[in-house]
């Protein structure tokens, strides 16, 4: 964690981390990060104060952690060489290994998120992991294509994870060609709609027509 970690981001690290060897059989429940506290030595109160939602608060906090180490390994890159194609990828690929010593941990948190009530928790959660890859590839857009990047990315990154799940091959092999095609997928959308607009500016003002046809010349 960046900066100065206070008491409370200490317990916060402590509890999930010892939570982390129990959920992948125990699941996500307020029990579990109740018996992560006893075991690391944190009070209720300190855990209360670490947590104060219990189990989606827990499933957040794991969440930005893997988001954290992912934008870690995409600074330590080099990635002038890369195509913003192979940026992307490399970015998704990050983020699916800084959980890949917790997939059923992860697995599980998934379906909790997944839960009606959860649901917001797992939008935002999705939204901060696909704006931190973002903005660690060199994402600066300001504009509308801001929030259709985001959009696109979560569709490639919610995706990947679910297929990753069910993943049994040597080395993941399946899921990162699974990621290869849905990223493949994406940028034949951008390729479209760059198209799609660029042929939108050869067609005239639609205010002129209607205007023509409301005051038809004489």
């Amino acid at each position: 964690m960046k900066g100065t970690a206070t008491a409370t981001d200490k317990w916060r690290e402590k509890i999930l981390a010892e939570a982390l060897a129990h959920v992948a059989f125990d699941g996500w429940h307020d029990k579990t990060l109740k018996e992560a506290a006893d075991k690391v030595g944190a009070s209720d109160a300190e855990l209360k104060a670490a947590f104060p939602r219990g189990v989606a608060d827990a499933l957040l906090f794991f969440s930005s952690e893997a988001d954290r180490q992912a934008v870690e390994a995409i600074e330590a890159a080099d990635l002038k060489p890369m195509r913003v194609r192979e940026r992307v990828t490399f970015a998704v690929r990050q983020r699916i290994e800084a959980v890949m010593k917790h997939k059923e941990a992860a697995r599980r948190g998934a379906a909790v998120f997944a839960l009606p009530q959860h649901a917001l928790d797992g939008t935002t959660a999705v939204y901060r992991t696909v704006d931190a890859l973002w903005r660690a590839v060199g994402d600066t857009s300001t504009d509308f294509n801001f929030y259709t990047k985001r959009l696109l990315l979560s569709g490639v990154y919610t995706t990947t994870m679910l297929h990753w799940f069910a993943d049994n091959s040597e080395d993941e092999q399946d899921t990162w060609k699974f990621l290869d095609n849905r990223i493949a997928d994406v940028m034949q959308i951008e390729k479209v709609k760059a198209q799609v607009t660029k042929f939108a500016e050869t067609l005239p003002n639609p205010l002129t027509i209607l205007g023509a046809l409301r005051y038809p010349r004489r």
